[in-house]
C-alpha cells in the first residue's frame, strides 16, 4: 500500500453490541445470548484490517461498558480508533438477533435511538485527517441514523471527491430508520452517485433504481458516474459492470447457511481490498463472492471474515 497515505481506508459509522440468541426460536423466548459486535461500517473495517490494510474508523460511543467493549474489540482487530469519541453523556447502541435454521434472515431488534453515534455531525469530520486515507468506504446506515449523521456522511464523500480519492458505497438499506421509502430512495441515491464503486444487492437495486435486472441496475448507476457497479445476487454470485467490462461471477458453494447478516459487508471487503491492491475487477468480485460465502456459514457478523493467511490459502 502507498506510503504517502496514513491509512488505506477510512470509514464513519455506528458500532453496536450484538446479543445473539444461543438457540433458535422467537427472541422473546430466548434466555441466553452470545455477545458479539455489529455495524456495517465496522464489519467492513474489521475485515480490511484482518487482511493487513491500514484502517481508520471515526465514530462516537457511550462511556459505558458496551462502549468500552466495542472500542477494545476494534483496537484488538488493529483498527485505528484515534477518532472515536467516548461520550459520558451518551449511551452505546445495541441489538438482539435471533437464531434461524432455515437459511432465512434472522429476526433483529435494534436499540439505537438517541445513541452516541446518532449525535455525530459534520463537526466530527476532520477533513485534514480524512484526506490522510487513500479510500473512503461509506454505507447507507450511517446516513440513516440521524439528520446530523446524514450531513456528516455527505461531507465525508465531498471531502474525498474533492481530494481525488476513491470511494465505495454499499446502500445497506434500513427502512425502519427512514421516515418513508421515498426519502430512503432519494437520500441513498444522493450518496451513491458520488461514489466510484457502488455495491447494491439485487433487491436493493430494484428498489433504488426501478430497474428489474442486474444489468439494468448497474447501467443506472454507471450512467450517473460510477466506475464499477457490482450487484449481489446471493447464492448466484454477483454481476459487475465496469470500465474493464461486465459479466457474472458465480457464487461459491455453501455447506449450510447459518447467518446471512454481514455477508454483504464481507463482499465489500473482498471487492475493495482487491481493487486497492491493483487486482482486476473480475478478481475483486470473485474475492468478494468468496468472502460473502464464508460469512453466511458462521454465527455473528465478523466471524467469517478471513485473515490474510486464509485468503492466500484460498488463492484469491
Amino acid at each position: 500500500m502507498s506510503a504517502e497515505f496514513t491509512y488505506d481506508v477510512a470509514t464513519f459509522g455506528e458500532m453496536m453490541t450484538l446479543f445473539v440468541a444461543d438457540r433458535p426460536g422467537p427472541l422473546e423466548q430466548a434466555t441466553s445470548f452470545l455477545k458479539r459486535t455489529a455495524g456495517a461500517e465496522t464489519n467492513f473495517a474489521i475485515g480490511m484490517a484482518r487482511l493487513g490494510l491500514r484502517v481508520a474508523w471515526c465514530s462516537r460511543l457511550g462511556a459505558d461498558s458496551l462502549g468500552r467493549y466495542l472500542l477494545a474489540e476494534m483496537q484488538r482487530e488493529g483498527v485505528d480508533c484515534s477518532r472515536v469519541v467516548s461520550d459520558p453523556a451518551q449511551r452505546t447502541g445495541f441489538q438482539f438477533k435471533g437464531r434461524v435454521t432455515d437459511g432465512s434472515d434472522p429476526p433483529i431488534e435494534y436499540h439505537r435511538k438517541g445513541s452516541a453515534a446518532s449525535q455525530m455531525s459534520p463537526a466530527d469530520v476532520d477533513a485534514h485527517w480524512l484526506r490522510g486515507a487513500r479510500h473512503l468506504h461509506a454505507t447507507g446506515v450511517f446516513a440513516a441514523i440521524s439528520p446530523t449523521a446524514r450531513a456528516a456522511a455527505h461531507q465525508t464523500l465531498e471531502v474525498m471527491r474533492a481530494a481525488g480519492r476513491s470511494i465505495s458505497f454499499d446502500p445497506n438499506l434500513r427502512p425502519t430508520l427512514w421516515a418513508s421509502p421515498e426519502e430512503m430512495r432519494h437520500e441513498i441515491n444522493a450518496l451513491a452517485v458520488q461514489a466510484d464503486w457502488v455495491l447494491p444487492g439485487i433487491e436493493e437495486g430494484r428498489f433504488l433504481t426501478g430497474e428489474d435486472t442486474p444489468e439494468g441496475i448497474a447501467h443506472w448507476y454507471r450512467e450517473r458516474g460510477a466506475k464499477l457497479v457490482t450487484v449481489k445476487l446471493g447464492p448466484a454470485g454477483a454481476y459487475y459492470d465496469s470500465e474493464e467490462g461486465r459479466g457474472l461471477i458465480e457464487g461459491f458453494p455453501v455447506r449450510e447457511v447459518v447467518d446471512t447478516v454481514g455477508a454483504g459487508d464481507g463482499f465489500a471487503v473482498g471487492v475493495v481490498s482487491a481493487l486497492l491492491e491493483g487486482r482486476s475487477v473480475v478478481d475483486a468480485v470473485r474475492r468478494g463472492a468468496w468472502i460473502g460465502a464464508r460469512a453466511v456459514q458462521v454465527l455473528g457478523d465478523t466471524e467469517g471474515l478471513p485473515t490474510r493467511a486464509q485468503l492466500q490459502e484460498s488463492g484469491l
